[in-house]
């Protein structure tokens, strides 16, 4: 090489890529004159322009062309029209000679090494200017993006498509890479065209790598965009079709013959191969038709696993099926239904599916599950259509497949609608029904079985929980068939019974049953035969039309409570409580119209109809259907239009004497019980108060009357149950001794005691009228609270009142021994607390009281009464005293000798208290004090009796009868004077009466 070539090759290396042009290469390689330098330098220079770079390569393989005719014209060799592999070569076909001959003249085996890397590359370059010229941008070019609403403006012109004829990738990069890696980068980036033309012209050195190539094709590319590429199978050998590369050139070059690169490789001159990114699977051989089956699968699973795009899948696997591949048919049906339930049956949500769909799940459903999923968002308008757009398909699937196993099941369609519609809500299954009427032509029902349908109706509406589907379930029973019954069936009535008595068994809940769905009670009405269907559609007619008089007057219940009360009159008589009085506590009948109508409904509800079939109420007489009628209409308070109701001859509404005494009893104290306050000029106590103005006026109405108006008396006088908190009238009634009642007005009003007959009053109306032991304990009380108040004159005269009434009982024969004792022991307990009271200046009023306490008091109490007279007649005598003294200054000289004569033996006048000391009376645990002393007191017990037991002084027998009053006596003393003989009678009768009342004898 001169030395003007070598600044020539210096300038070709300087040249940048930008610089080459034709000019410029002929200025420079046309001149050099080593052809191998020349083939060197055009094999380093790698462009992007595939127009200049073929340029370089013609003139680099017109260079290297003398070599090669020389070899050739040297080695004769076998013509071939087959392209060896990348790589490949045949050992078989090494020449030996040649193999020598280049190791002799490496020149010559770089020239033909150059020229065979030459010639590939100038192939590559025609095969990327064929992807140039097949290149229109990705699949999705076409697709018209401006109007989608999920596309932001930014993302769309980042993601702007090169134009037409833009290769995807640089031709120096296409030169340099793997074959194989470039055809994994076009099938990742779908670029599926260049992907083709590439599988066509190195077809021989991709087609082993080509499930590799194919798993970079993204998942949610539609199969149809690379089906050309797919594999395909060849059906006359039943195993996967390979393709037919054609040759690249008519004739092969000499270079490029197996067994000239053999001998290149083993002389040491190989021509150099870049290996694949990464170790890919290879499938040399053609697959079988299992394993093409088995490969569609499993990209399909890829598919649904990695996107979740089930019409993605379901295209896949039509493409194999479509290409016969056998065994993705049952694969394709699934898909296809998972595909309308994704994207059809669930395409309403508005957050799309309810859950993420895969195909195991799918799979491991079961029908039924299938079934309600497809129609998970259905709605009574559109159920009809869904049935048929996805479910049919679906059961016609089922039913094929269940053919293929050799299984057929005519009646698996049937079971699982009949299975959804028992689980369906009404609405939905009012428009399935609509759909299966009778008069439909059979091919367009839905439940094409008459028998079925009535089945179906009377599971779903007795085990619906509905409260407010009346009409929907009207609807329900219109579309039933309709059959004539057995005539002259004389146990029909037992039949209908029957049928009655064990469904109602059937619907009762239980512990191991708490609830009896739709489908237990289909159950329970599969076996029944025609005639007894006939009859449980007659009962459902009755319970329908009585399930929609509750509904109307708010007391609804659900339609199987109709069968659990058929024979329970407590259930039927609550249920007729609630419908009496639901709207009217809602204050919504306001006419009597309105209450007409209510109670005409419920003596609806009450009778028996043509068929011998009673309603709701059946249980219930009509009297006791109109006392609860009449309950309910007290209960609101409109006492007005009761009493027209009762006063209308036009009125169904008509009731006994007794009877409606009862009730307005009942009525009142129920108004009475809920009050709050106990006046009884307003309020609930109003009502209850005029509720009695109802019935006649009756001994217990009238009683009922006087115990609200002595509420009102109690509530007026501020009783309180505790500080702050006044007595309800609940509390008033729940008193047991409503005698303390009057206690606590007493105690709660210091001047209540003062209106002794208004509180007597009080007493006679709280339901002691005629009751004179509790008057008597009235009048106690009455003076226990003057006595505490210090009021002793209407203390003492509500004793003697007291007093007064004790006598009277104790004169009347009829009064029980019980009640006597009561009324004395009240008595003389009141007499001796009033009688003792020191504070009582009024002494003889104090012995009165002593001595009726004396009287009525019980044996074992009379030593302390007697204690405390005797107490208070010394008081007396002191008193008197002082009093004789002021009057007459020689009385009190007069006395004293007096007294110390009757202590002197032999004084023939012996007063009283003298002779009862020499009585010696027997020991009784009822008498404490000494006999002395009993015996001394019961001297001056006379103060009662018709004569006086006051000592006062003698009188003498001179005495004329003018003076023979003693002046000490005072202004209570009034008794006649008696002589001595008739003082010691009557005291000795008095001691004989005393002794047998401390023993213990009967009164004589």
């Amino acid at each position: 090489m001169t030395l003007n070539e070598q600044d020539l090759c210096q300038k070709w290396i300087d040249l940048s890529d930008d610089e080459l042009d034709i000019s410029a290469i002929n200025d420079t390689l046309g001149v050099i004159t080593d052809n191998l330098w020349v083939v060197a330098a055009v094999l380093d220079r790698v462009i992007d322009d595939p127009a200049r770079l073929n340029v370089l390569l013609d003139l680099a393989l017109k260079r290297s062309e003398s070599s090669v005719e020389r070899l050739r014209n040297s080695f004769v060799l076998q013509d071939t029209q087959e392209k060896p592999a990348i790589g490949a070569q045949d050992s078989s076909s090494v020449d030996n000679e040649m193999i020598s001959y280049f190791q002799e003249n490496p020149s010559d085996a770089q020239s033909c090494q150059l020229r065979s890397i030459l010639l590939d590359r100038k192939d590559r370059v025609d095969t990327f200017m064929e992807i140039c010229m097949t290149t229109t941008g990705p699949h999705n070019e076409s697709l018209e993006v401006e109007d989608d609403p999920w596309v932001d403006a930014a993302d769309a012109e980042g993601d702007q498509q090169p134009p037409p004829g833009t290769p995807p990738l640089a031709l120096s990069t296409f030169l340099s890479n793997n074959l194989v890696d470039t055809a994994c980068l076009l099938a990742a980036t779908e670029s599926f065209g260049p992907l083709q033309v590439l599988f066509k012209r190195h077809g021989n050195a991709l087609w082993r790598f080509r499930l590799s190539i194919l798993t970079c094709v993204p998942a949610h590319v539609p199969p149809s965009y690379y089906q050309e590429i797919l594999p395909k199978l060849d059906l006359s050998l039943d195993v996967e079709y390979k393709p037919q590369v054609p040759a690249w050139r008519a004739e092969l070059d000499w270079a490029e013959h197996p067994r000239v690169q053999a001998a290149l490789a083993v002389s040491g001159h190989a021509v150099p191969q870049k290996p694949p990114l990464s170790n890919l699977e290879e499938a040399p051989r053609p697959m079988s038709s299992q394993e093409l089956s088995a490969w569609y699968r499993q990209r399909a699973y890829t598919i649904l696993n990695s996107t979740g795009m089930v019409d993605i899948a379901l295209l896949t696997a039509q493409h194999a099926v479509s290409q016969g591949i056998p065994g993705v048919d049952e694969l394709g049906e699934d898909l296809s239904l998972l595909s309308r339930l994704v994207y059809d049956a669930q395409a309403a949500a508005e957050d799309g599916p309810e859950e993420d769909w895969t195909l195991e799940q799918w799979k491991s459903m079961d029908s039924l599950a299938v079934v309600r999923a497809l129609l998970a968002l259905s709605t009574p308008k559109t159920i009809i259509a869904d049935i048929r757009k996805f479910v049919s398909p679906y059961l016609f699937v089922l039913e094929s497949r269940a053919e293929r196993a050799g299984d057929p099941n005519p009646n698996l369609t049937s079971q699982l609608l009949n299975d959804f519609v028992l689980r369906a809500p009404l609405e939905m299954v009012a428009r399935i029904f609509e759909e299966s009427k009778p008069t439909l032509p059979s091919s367009r029902r839905l439940i094409p079985d008459d028998e079925d349908m009535a089945r179906l109706a009377l599971a779903c509406l007795y085990g619906s929980d509905s409260l407010d589907q009346w009409h929907v379930m009207s609807q329900i029973f219109e579309c039933l068939p309709a059959w004539n019954g057995p005539s002259g069936d004389e146990d029909s009535e037992d039949t209908v019974k029957m049928t009655i008595a064990s469904l109602g068994t059937f619907v009762t809940p239980t512990t191991a049953t708490p609830k009896c769905t739709p489908s237990d009670l289909f159950l329970f009405f599969r076996p029944l035969p025609l005639p007894s269907l006939s009859h449980a559609l007659d009962i459902l007619d009755v319970h329908l039309e009585s399930g929609e008089i509750l509904s109307r007057w708010e007391a609804p219940a659900p339609l199987r409570w109709f069968l659990q009360s058929a024979n329970d009159k407590s259930s039927q008589r609550a249920r007729a409580v609630r419908m009496a009085r639901r709207l009217g506590a809602d204050g919504t009948l306001h006419s009597q119209d309105e209450w007409e109508w209510l109670l005409e409904d419920m003596l609806k509800l009450s009778r028996t109809n043509d068929n011998g079939l009673q309603s709701a109420f059946g249980l219930l007489s009509q009297a006791e259907i109109l006392s609860i009628f009449l309950n309910g209409l007290l209960s609101t308070g409109q006492l007005d239009i009761a009493k027209s109701l009762l006063q209308s001859k036009k009125s169904a509404f008509s009731m006994n004497d007794q009877a409606l005494e009862e009730i307005c009893l009942t009525s009142s104290r129920e108004f009475y019980d809920n009050a709050s306050s106990g006046n009884y000029k307003f309020g609930d106590m109003k009502l209850a108060y005029d509720c009695l103005s109802i019935p006649s006026r009756t001994e217990t109405v009238i009683r009922e009357q006087e115990f609200i108006e002595a509420t009102s008396r109690i509530t007026s006088f501020n009783v309180e149950t505790r500080p702050g908190v006044p007595l309800s009238p609940i509390e008033i009634r729940l008193t047991k001794d409503r005698l303390s009642l009057v206690s606590r007005v007493l105690s709660s009003n210091n001047d209540a005691y003062k209106y002794k007959e208004v509180i007597l009053d009080l007493v006679d109306k709280l339901g002691f009228r005629g009751d004179n032991v509790a008057r008597v304990k009235a009048l106690a009380m009455i003076a226990d609270t003057a006595l505490q108040a210090e009021d002793f004159a209407r203390a003492f005269e509500t004793s003697e009142t007291m007093i007064s009434t004790v006598s009277q009982l104790c004169s009347s024969p009829d009064i029980p021994q019980a009640q006597l004792h009561d009324a004395k022991e009240v008595c003389w307990v009141s007499c001796f607390q009033l009688g003792r009271q020191p504070e009582f200046p009024d002494v003889s009023k104090k012995l009165q009281l002593l001595a009726h306490a004396l009287e009525f008091c019980p044996p074992d109490r009379l030593t302390e009464i007697l204690t405390a007279w005797r107490r208070l007649e010394k008081e007396d005598v002191d008193q008197r005293v002082e009093v004789d003294s002021d009057r007459r200054p020689g009385l009190a000289a007069t006395s004293t000798q007096r007294r110390q004569n009757n202590r002197q033996p032999g004084v023939p006048v012996r007063s009283l208290a003298s002779r009862l000391q020499n009585i010696h009376l027997p020991t009784s645990p009822l008498v404490m004090a000494d006999g002395a002393a009993i015996a001394d007191t019961f001297s001056r017990v006379a103060s009662k009796f018709p004569f006086s037991s006051k000592s006062r002084p003698q009188v003498q027998p001179a005495q004329s009868e003018g003076n023979s009053r003693s002046p000490s006596r005072g202004d209570g003393a009034g008794w006649p004077s008696l002589d001595r003989e008739d003082v010691s009678a009557q005291a000795s009768r008095a001691l004989q009466k005393g002794i047998g009342w401390l023993i213990g004898a009967p009164d004589e």
